[in-house]
């Protein structure tokens, strides 16, 4: 099927979905908990197949990081919809605005959303924002990725089976394909991935005027402050760099830490690496990188900093090549002394390499950070909670989390997004509900109509009642 075919085939969905979306009218909290509890159960009772699927996607995959991060996160954040959509849908009373007036806030379901989902959390990243489409009462379309083709045949398998066409559906393809996608006329895309393709996705979602809900990433800082426990901080920082192998777009992709703390961090990352991963190569606990193109990528920022004269310092066991080519394994590496000019310092990374920069003055590192786009996380290790506060108001980021890496991801009360280069738009909890709906304004005005008849000429009455307001 050429492109043109791809997309009249999309278009012709995507309107089925529309008029099937105003004849069934909106969906009741029961239908709604209904798809999300067939989602759940999608996720649930093929769990060891979407498993290995991801796993063969990647070259390996640990099935730990598969089921906790893609399907046990996926179905709580699924439940927690299903639980409080009854309480969601309910509308808000406002003031009354005048006398024997109403207003309140009613929220309608949008229609129909295309979700572009990325490689590195296939299903968490496919199914999340599912949890708010659905409880909102929406019908949507899935486009996985195509890095993952195992996952990506099988989810559109296991859809089939569980849900109506007209309920969910999945797209498969390459590039191509995305690009068809993004350009449908959905009344909401969410997409996730690199910020360069989030441009491209939002500039062909403007001329369908299609809201876009867009998490990006970028380059998420880690400041660990004089007071912190340089320690818990490199434990903590290490567990999600090696997680998954550090590709995640939430992934600490830079730390900066005072000057004299830089080879004790060095010395409690290696020392935390040693017990966590004995061995690397043939350890089932740690995932390759995703596809060789990607591998090679790593490898070439390594040896950009080198050749600008930083310090690399790989944290791979003794005996162990720090990386294959082959199982496409590599091993947790620091780069010290880097500057601006290294590509490793200018590109999200996405993987196992973690870039240490040092400063003499905490200003320093935040007028650093500020000085670059604003990033999907900032991380921030430090016990004074004056020097928290202020850290959190200099600066901008999706989220902040404080003592702790990526832990906001799996809290259903706050949202989860970006913020300028790293996304735009939030959902999770409460803020995916109403993210995918519509918040229509209802007015009842009063049976004497005061505020209508306010309006009527002949207007001199009320030219003098509103001069003699403003006059005070």
């Amino acid at each position: 099927m050429n492109t043109s075919d791809t997309a009249a085939s999309l278009a012709a969905t995507v309107a089925a979905m529309k008029r099937a979306h105003v004849q069934d009218g909106p969906a009741s909290a029961e239908l709604r908990r209904d798809r999300i509890g067939r989602a759940i159960k999608l996720l649930t009772e093929n769990h060891k197949a979407l498993e290995a699927a991801i796993s063969a996607d990647y070259g390996h995959r640990s099935p730990y990081q598969t089921l906790l991060a893609d399907v046990l996160s996926t179905v709580a954040e699924l439940k927690y919809a299903a639980e409080n959509v009854e309480q969601w849908m309910q509308a808000e009373e406002q003031p009354a605005p005048g006398p024997g007036m109403k207003a309140r806030i009613q929220y309608q379901p949008l229609g129909v959303v295309g979700i572009i989902s990325p490689w590195n959390f296939p299903l968490n990243l496919a199914f999340s924002p599912l949890a708010g489409v659905f409880a909102a009462g929406n019908r949507a379309l899935i486009k996985p990725s195509e890095l993952t083709p195992r996952t990506a045949e099988l989810l559109a398998e296991l859809v089939a089976r569980y849900f109506d066409p007209m309920e969910l559906t999945t797209v498969l393809g390459d590039a191509e394909v995305g690009a068809a996608f993004s350009a449908q006329a959905f009344d909401h895309l969410i997409f996730t991935g690199s910020t360069s393709v989030g441009r491209h996705v939002m500039r062909a979602a403007a001329e369908n005027l299609v809201p876009v809900t867009l998490e990006l990433g970028g380059k998420s800082p880690v400041l660990i402050d004089t007071d912190a426990d340089v320690r818990t901080a490199a434990e903590r920082v290490m567990t999600i760099k090696t997680f998954n192998a550090g590709q995640i777009c939430m992934s600490p992709d830079y730390v900066m830490l005072p000057e004299g703390a830089r080879d004790t961090f060095v010395a409690n990352a290696r020392d935390f690496i040693s017990h966590s991963f004995p061995t690397l190569q043939a350890n089932p606990d740690y995932t390759s990188i995703i596809s060789e193109r990607h591998f090679q990528r790593l490898q070439e920022l390594l040896a950009d900093a080198r050749a600008q004269g930083a310090t690399v310092i790989g944290l791979e066991p003794q005996g162990e090549a720090n990386a294959d080519a082959n199982s496409r394994k590599m091993a947790p590496t620091l780069v010290l002394d880097v500057t601006d000019e290294m590509k490793v310092m200018q590109e999200e990374i996405f993987g196992p390499i973690l870039p240490i920069k040092t400063y003499r003055d905490a200003s320093e590192a935040v007028d650093y950070i500020n000085a670059n786009p604003r990033p999907l996380a900032a991380y921030y290790f430090g016990n004074d909670a004056e020097r928290q506060r202020r850290f959190s108001e200099q600066t901008t980021s999706g989220a902040l989390v404080i003592n702790d890496v990526m832990t906001h991801a799996t809290v259903e009360t706050v949202p989860f997004g970006g913020v300028g280069a790293s996304g735009i738009g939030a959902y999770h909890g409460i803020h995916g509900f109403r993210r995918f709906s519509h918040a229509k304004a209802v007015v009842e005005q009063s049976p004497d109509g005061e505020s209508n008849l306010r309006l009527r000429a002949p207007y001199a009455e009320g030219l003098a009642e509103v001069e003699s307001l403003l006059a005070g």
